[in-house]
């Protein structure tokens, strides 16, 4: 860190956005770099985050990458392993639910395919790591502009101090400020849903098997967490699901009981409930002069696949990867030429991705007879041909990219 008297604060790295993802980049590159300056603007109060009563699946590939990090041990005691996942195509009012699709196994050497973390863990992990590597946190604060130059962006903060910086990284969210202040467009379009997200307990135990039941409005996940308790993920069209969230106790309930069923006894929601709307945004560049883009501010998709926080893990890993090695190498962090890489290395990826999850969404959230039929013929294939399940199982665990960032395998940068 460079200051002299009346100057501007000079930083290596500055990573706008203190979730998981900016998080996760402020330790990447600092552990693979220790002697860069990197800092986390976090526009939240101090501890706001510990409010979040959420679980987010986290899948091998992710969880290797927190091991190398040194804190996958740290988030074990909190974590509930995904033993197995079970695929339904129905109607809510059908009194039996047929399985055309089950995912069960591990990746390798006894490594389930994903974990689900309590968001609270998570974050705790990461910023007590964090405070470990030496990486500032300042907390209710917001960039509100900067100004690139040759060597450096010249950033604003909201309280009007400034910070001068060879990098800027946005993970500011799906709706970013700094990518609409660079100029970056983007692609999206609404669903017209909302994804319910609650928690509930139950009388019987999941033995660590998640359900994806597709029903006509949309998915029903049900993901188990520690204990007899699920987090869910119910997708309803966005009228319906704003209905429900305001809802009395006993209308959520009943709701609630037609789509879970009675497999795991009584059920009862135990946390807050809350409806976000859903749609799909690519950013149409994820990169400008010394500035990327990370997580949400890049992409964000629909939560069909679970893949939303794992697609932010895997910026993560190409990110860092991208900007150690080009400082090892003696190139300018911030320099377009270098972030293109990272772009390039992401961009397919994600838009892969973002397209499997809308024509999945598409082909699903409906109860148009011939093409369930087709969908249901599609999945049964793929549940009787243990090559292709064996593929699915690899692709959703993040372990098929061979010539991915060496975090996600778990090799240190």
């Amino acid at each position: 860190m460079h200051k002299n008297a009346g100057e501007v604060m000079m930083l290596d790295v500055v990573v706008a956005g203190g979730g998981y993802v900016g998080l996760g980049v402020a330790v990447a590159i600092k552990q693979g770099a220790p002697h860069l300056n990197v800092e986390v603007i976090e526009a939240a109060p101090e501890d706001v985050w510990k409010k979040d009563m959420r679980a987010s699946a986290i899948i091998a590939a992710a969880s290797r990458m927190l091991d190398v990090f040194g804190v996958w041990d740290e988030l074990l005691p909190e974590a509930q392993a995904i033993n197995k996942m079970i695929v339904t195509d129905s109607k809510t009012s059908d009194p039996v639910r047929p399985v055309f699709l089950t995912f069960d196994g591990d990746v390798a050497d006894g490594q389930p395919f994903a974990h689900m973390v309590p968001n609270v863990a998570m974050v705790g992990a990461l910023r007590g790591l964090c405070e470990r590597l030496g990486v500032t946190i300042r907390h209710g604060l917001s960039v509100s502009g900067f100004e690139g130059g040759p060597r450096s962006n010249l950033i604003t903060l909201s309280d009007s101090s400034t910070l001068e910086t060879r990098l800027l990284v946005a993970c500011d969210g799906v709706r970013s400020a700094l990518r609409d202040m660079a100029g970056i467009k983007t692609v999206h379009w609404a669903y017209d849903q909302s994804g319910i997200v609650t928690t509930v307990e139950h009388e019987r135990p999941h033995n660590g098997c998640a359900e994806e039941h597709f029903l006509p409005s949309g998915p029903f996940a049900i993901l188990p967490l520690k204990g007899n308790r699920s987090s869910l993920v119910w997708t309803e069209r966005t009228a319906d699901a704003d209905q429900l969230v305001a809802a009395d106790d006993l209308v959520f309930e009943e709701e609630l009981e037609r789509r879970f069923g009675h497999k795991l006894g009584t059920i009862r929601p135990v946390g807050p409930r809350r409806a976000f709307p859903l749609g799909l945004t690519l950013a149409r560049a994820f990169v400008a002069p010394r500035l990327a883009l990370a997580g949400d501010a890049a992409h964000g998709i629909h939560p069909i696949s679970g893949q939303g926080l794992n697609l932010g893990f895997k910026d993560v890993a190409a990110l860092a990867e991208t900007i150690v090695e080009a400082d090892r190498l003696g190139l300018d962090i911030g320099s377009l030429n270098v972030l293109e890489r990272y772009q390039s290395w992401r961009r397919f990826d994600t838009v892969r991705m973002g397209i499997t999850t809308d024509v999945l969404n598409r082909l699903f959230s409906n109860d148009v007879g011939p093409i369930r039929v087709a969908r249901d013929f599609g999945l049964g294939i793929v549940h009787r041909i243990p090559g292709l399940k064996s593929y699915f199982i690899g692709q959703a665990a993040g372990t098929n990219d061979k010539g991915g960032p060496r975090l996600l395998a778990g090799q240190p940068l």
